[in-house]
């Protein structure tokens, strides 16, 4: 064979192998959070390569941005408007209730361990209450432990009462409450302008958003409880129309090796690891720092966290779950991953 004939067939033997594993969907992500954000940068496309390899290239997907504002990312997916988003659920007030158990305060363990524990604990526990009706709910997972963020010095928890701090919603408005905040909901896209402008004194954010909403430029001080003050819930979910679209090859080889405790400890380890690169930003601009709660502040928000757990307990025993053996599970989860 020629050199001309050798090079023609292996570009051939490539498209035929390209063609082989070009995708057959392709679905279309919504996403929120700046490009930049580890959620965007890695955590999606990490899931879409499990999905590729898990379906032999089959099903791909591709994010697209400015959809919709956070909180109205799961009505997007149930109008068919997109095929997967993530949700945060403290920005739906009233639409979700159990999953304010894995945003208590208290909890000990990594982003990762508290994923992992959500899920299981989603199957077991949460996922009868239905609350992500109409559409397929494929991780759970947590943000880190949730800080205060502000210009102005915070040093103890008495400094928080009186201040107006940006929350989410969910249990991180109650901690904002308890701690005699007054509470400012805006999404965290929001958070840089809403500092920035002085219409909030500060935030509740986990580490990463040092980085991902660059609040090194606008809250230069942290204020950090050992542990958190609130752990934020996330879902990813995708429309069931969509998944219910693929060829049933795609669809068991996505829910044996994909979705479900796969993707939630991909995306808890995912978070664990933009919260390291929040926290050593801060650490390396001059202009910040990170002031650490007094052992009387950590006894002191411990009594306010016994609180918000129980009256938080109460309202998912309410909706017939038993509360309290979810929250050991959680718990026992945590401390076994």
């Amino acid at each position: 064979m020629t050199f001309m004939k050798t090079v023609v067939a292996g570009a051939v033997a490539a498209m035929m192998s390209t063609a082989a594993y070009a995708a057959e969907t392709t679905l279309t992500i919504s996403s929120w959070a700046p490009p930049s954000h580890g959620m965007n940068a890695t955590m999606w496309p990490n899931l879409v390569k499990m999905m590729e390899d898990a379906t032999g290239g089959k099903v791909s997907a591709e994010i697209k941005y400015r959809l919709a504002p956070p909180p109205a990312q799961m009505d997007l997916v149930q109008d068919g408007a997109a095929d997967m988003t993530w949700i945060f659920h403290g920005y739906n007030a009233g639409r979700f209730v159990g999953t304010k158990l894995i945003e208590l305060p208290g909890y000990e363990g990594s982003a990762e361990a508290a994923s992992v524990a959500y899920w299981r604990v989603y199957e077991k526990h949460l996922a009868a209450l239905n609350e992500h009706k109409g559409v397929k709910v494929i991780a759970m997972m947590t943000h880190g432990p949730a800080q205060v963020h502000s210009a102005k010095a915070v040093t103890s928890l008495a400094d928080v009462k009186g201040m107006k701090v940006r929350v989410p919603g969910g249990v991180g408005g109650d901690v904002g409450a308890a701690l005699g905040a007054t509470g400012i909901k805006v999404p965290a896209p929001k958070v840089y302008e809403t500092l920035a402008s002085n219409a909030a004194d500060g935030v509740v954010m986990p580490m990463e958003a040092r980085k991902g909403f660059k609040l090194t430029e606008v809250a230069q001080n942290v204020y950090h409880m050992p542990g958190g003050l609130y752990r934020g819930s996330f879902a990813l979910i995708m429309s069931q129309e969509a998944f219910d679209a693929l060829p049933a090859d795609a669809q068991a080889a996505l829910d044996s090796k994909v979705f479900g405790e796969a993707a939630s400890r991909m995306a808890g380890q995912v978070w664990d690891a933009i919260d390291v690169a929040g926290r050593e930003v801060t650490e390396a601009a001059s202009d910040n720092a990170i002031n650490d709660a007094s052992a009387a502040d950590v006894a002191a928000f411990g009594a306010i966290a016994e609180g918000i757990r129980t009256k938080v307990l109460a309202e998912i025993a309410a909706k017939g779950v038993d509360s309290a053996a979810a929250y050991e599970m959680v718990k026992a989860e945590m401390a076994a991953n």
